[in-house]
C-alpha cells in the first residue's frame, strides 16, 4: 500500500470516528442536545401532570424546569424539556396527539436554555397592598422602561387576617443591568410605591 493509499483510509477511519461521536445511532440524530418549550392548560383534573411527563419520559426527554399552578377551574403547566433530535421530534408528534386526545390547550416551540448575564445583578420584588387595578402594568413599566428584565412573576389575591380586606401579593425576580445606577433606581422605586400605597421589599437575591 502506497503512502497515498494509507492516508485515504486513515482518513475513513477518522470520518467514521467522527460521525461516531456526533450522532447517536438514530439516522440523521445528533447527540447535540436540543430543547423545547412547553405551555399547557386545562380542566383541573387527577392525572393531568402525569399524562404530560409520561409522554416526555417515554419519547426520551428530560424536563428541565417547570411550573405548575391551578387557575380558577383549570390548570397550567409551563415546562422546558430537553432530548436529541430524535426524542425532541416524536414528543412534537406525541404532544400533540395528547392534545387532542384530552382536550387540552397545548402549545410548543424550540427554544435554547437562558443564557447567564454576567453584567446582570437579580434582585427580588416583594410587594404587598390593598387589591387594586394596575399595579403589574405600574411595576413592569417602571422596570423595562429603566431596560430591566423580568425573568420570573406571581401574584395572587387573598383576604387580610381579621378584616377580610382583599389584598394583592407580587413576587417577582429582576435582571438590573451593571448599567443602572442602583441607588436612584431604588429612589425612584420607592415613589413608585407611595404613590400606589404599596409595601415593598427591593433587595438581592440570596445565593
Amino acid at each position: 500500500m502506497g503512502w497515498l493509499d494509507t492516508a485515504q483510509a486513515v482518513h475513513c477511519v477518522s470520518l467514521r470516528r467522527v460521525q461516531a461521536v456526533n450522532y447517536d445511532g438514530v439516522s440523521g440524530s445528533p447527540r447535540m442536545k436540543q430543547h423545547i418549550a412547553i405551555a399547557a392548560i386545562g380542566g383541573d383534573r387527577i392525572g393531568l401532570v402525569h399524562d404530560l411527563s409520561k409522554v416526555i419520559a417515554d419519547c426520551g426527554g428530560s424536563i428541565s424546569e417547570s411550573r405548575m399552578t391551578a387557575l380558577g377551574a383549570d390548570f397550567a403547566i409551563l415546562m422546558m424539556v430537553s432530548g436529541n433530535w430524535h426524542s425532541i421530534a416524536r414528543m412534537e408528534t406525541e404532544l400533540k396527539r395528547l392534545a387532542e386526545s384530552t382536550g387540552v390547550s397545548l402549545q410548543v416551540r424550540r427554544t435554547e436554555p437562558r443564557k447567564v448575564r454576567e453584567d446582570q445583578i437579580p434582585y427580588s420584588v416583594d410587594v404587598v397592598c390593598l387589591e387594586q387595578p394596575g399595579i403589574v402594568a405600574a411595576l413592569t413599566g417602571f422596570f423595562a422602561a429603566r431596560g430591566i428584565d423580568v425573568s420570573e412573576m406571581s401574584t395572587r389575591n387573598y383576604p387580610a387576617p381579621h378584616t377580610g380586606a382583599p389584598m394583592f401579593g407580587l413576587y417577582m425576580v429582576i435582571n438590573v443591568p451593571a448599567s443602572v445606577h442602583l441607588g436612584a433606581m431604588r429612589e425612584e422605586f420607592m415613589d413608585l410605591c407611595d404613590n400606589f400605597n404599596l409595601d415593598a421589599i427591593l433587595e438581592p437575591v440570596k445565593g
